[in-house]
């Protein structure tokens, strides 16, 4: 039975008329218009014969038993950043949604293993600052104590939000319930950058999501005057830190897939009579290789000490955050390819820059791919963000196969 792609595009422009406006999709997790989009989801999944409950974290679960308690897990995330994407997520559970649906009229609501849809909760953390927080909490790896204090811009404690959406913050660890049983987990995803595009294929099998490197630089110099100041006596920390921003290109160029990033400076005094004493700049490094990951970071530490002798400074490194590369299931990457080539001619393996759900429930022990489709102009977290109807088609096809092949190989074990 093939699946209905065209109404996974038609429920997609549905949500985007409830949920966007004329700057872009505005579904902020914890937000009245996120809890509307939910509701709206929900009056969906009525027409299907699961069972439906929200979890200790805010996971919305959907699950269609199976003549096997095995479980085939399809899910991403109906949030998004303010000013967003109209696919952003919402595109795997929409896509998820067309799966499970043909599954059910399939085998007349009773496929031979148990198939479950969740819409994580919070994975853009845009709005605390805390990314994949529902996919965490399944996973084990919530982090309560440090996210417990976390505000957002006007004030108000995640922990207050989270309340006023039936969320116990000390209770979100009991979402690991839901592991249980659970044989192989399957994301649909939109690219988010230009790699597909710029090869001019609609889809992409995912080998994992990098890990990043996330620090605070800081370079000491000495303030001084700007107009009395000679050139040769100057201890300028901008300078250290400039020389820096450029030289991660190269040292990310020398890795196929790395990248690093310096995202952000900040000047002491900042006034453009004084010669900078203080200057702090953010770097983000990101490769799917720990042993890549760590070369670039050791060079970055090695050439910032450079740079600061070399303009008369010192420099000290704080870690914000980091992650560990993740690799998804070689065996469900090799059945993501082929469900690709088979829906669209030609496949290609890409890691993802971006983290994502399948990361956390990877990490848990969980088979774990993922599918990519195209991104025009690799454009997301913005209201241009956008894929032609008919590469959406393909990639909610391709996983429909995907799901089968998986389905098989659940069976199998």
């Amino acid at each position: 039975m093939p699946v209905d792609a065209q109404a996974a595009v038609d429920l997609l422009k549905e949500l985007r008329t409830l949920t966007a406006d004329e700057h872009g999709a505005q579904r902020l997790a914890w937000s009245p218009v996120w809890l509307q989009a939910r509701k709206w989801f929900e009056s969906k999944l009525r027409e299907l014969p699961v069972e439906h409950h929200y979890d200790a974290a805010g996971n919305s679960w959907s699950t269609l038993a199976g003549s096997a308690e095995a479980t085939l897990i399809l899910g991403s995330h109906l949030d998004s950043v303010p000013n967003g994407g109209w696919l952003d997520g919402c595109l795997g559970v929409i896509g998820g949604y067309t799966v499970l649906r043909r599954i059910a009229e399939e085998y007349k609501g009773k496929p031979p293993v148990t198939v479950r849809l969740v819409d994580w909760a919070d994975e853009e953390g845009a709005r605390f600052g805390r990314s994949l927080f529902g996919s965490s909490a399944f996973a084990g790896t919530q982090t309560i104590d440090q996210d417990r204090g976390r505000t957002d811009a006007g004030g108000k404690r995640l922990e207050d939000a989270l309340a006023e959406c039936g969320v116990s913050i000390d209770s979100i660890g009991d979402a690991g319930r839901e592991r249980k049983n659970a044989a192989a987990y399957l994301e649909l995803h939109i690219e988010q950058g230009p790699v597909l595009e710029g090869m001019g294929l609609p889809l992409g099998a995912v080998l994992g999501t990098k890990g990043v490197e996330r620090h605070t630089i800081t370079f000491h110099g000495q303030e001084a005057h700007s107009g009395s100041t000679p050139m040769t006596a100057r201890r300028d920390a901008l300078a250290a830190a400039a020389k820096l921003a450029l030289e991660i290109r190269p040292i990310a160029k020398r890795h196929p897939d790395a990248v690093c990033t310096i995202g952000s400076v900040k000047t002491f005094p900042g006034i453009v009579t004084a010669v900078v004493g203080r200057c702090e700049a953010t770097l983000d490094q990101r490769d799917l290789d720990a042993g890549v990951l760590a070369t670039m970071y050791r060079e970055a530490q090695e050439k910032s000490a450079q740079f600061a002798k070399e303009e008369g400074c010192t420099v000290e490194w704080s870690r914000i955050w980091n992650i560990a590369p993740e690799p998804f299931h070689p065996k469900l990457v090799e059945f993501c390819e082929e469900a690709i080539r088979e829906t669209a001619g030609r496949s290609h393996r890409l890691p993802s820059g971006p983290l994502h759900d399948a990361a956390e429930v990877s990490r848990a022990g969980i088979p774990t791919a993922m599918l990519f489709v195209q991104s025009l102009k690799g454009i997301s977290h913005n209201k241009i963000e956008d894929t032609s109807e008919e590469h959406l088609k393909l990639a909610v096809i391709a996983l429909d196969k995907l799901a089968s092949k998986t389905m098989d190989w659940i069976r199998a074990q």
